[in-house]
């Protein structure tokens, strides 16, 4: 058989995935994991400025200490919101209640030797008391945020992306309304 005769039948033929130089390696078993977080909001009833949201701080393999929105599995029998509050309040010490939803971020990340497709729903909550606390031994550092800092502070492009459509939420729900409700 000619070299362009051979070249023509591995054409013709479909590559399985991973038949060149990998069949040594396992293949990785893919997860589907669900959470449920959220902007717990201080102030809601003052002004503008006067708005704080609770981060946690976590430290990264590298030693740098990332602010994230609080969130955790979703537990069974547990609705989103559920969850949302009661992550809330584990990994900041404030209690709260959902105001609104503000969306869900879905990503890929490896861990254990396995895939795991991760889906959190963030909502939009209200601070209903509490104190500030870095209790979870997941957390290094909590602290309360002005709504005005979110931008900087915030580690992740999908969070501060939330965290507009909050700060969105929030103009609304202040905004006058006119007789007729518009």
């Amino acid at each position: 058989m000619s070299p362009a005769e051979r070249a023509n039948n591995r054409r013709r033929q479909p590559r399985r995935r991973g038949a060149l130089g990998n069949s040594t390696k396992p293949r990785l078993k893919t997860v589907r994991e669900t959470s449920a977080g959220g902007l717990v909001v201080d102030g809601l009833d003052g002004p503008p400025e006067a708005l704080c949201a609770a981060l946690i701080g976590r430290t990264d393999r590298r030693g740098r200490l990332l602010w994230s929105l609080p969130k955790g599995h979703i537990e069974q029998g547990e609705t989103a919101e559920q969850t949302a509050m009661r992550e809330v309040a584990e990994e900041t010490g404030i209690r709260g209640t959902v105001l609104a939803s503000l969306g869900s971020i879905d990503y890929w990340f490896v861990a254990e030797g396995r895939r795991i497709h991760k889906t959190v729903h963030h909502y939009l909550l209200r601070s209903l008391g509490g104190e500030l606390s870095d209790a979870d031994i997941e957390v290094t550092e909590v602290a309360w945020v002005p709504l005005s800092e979110l931008e900087s502070r915030l580690a992740y492009a999908d969070e501060r992306r939330l965290a507009e459509v909050a700060g969105k939420l929030i103009e609304e729900m202040d905004s006058p309304r006119t007789p007729d409700g518009a």
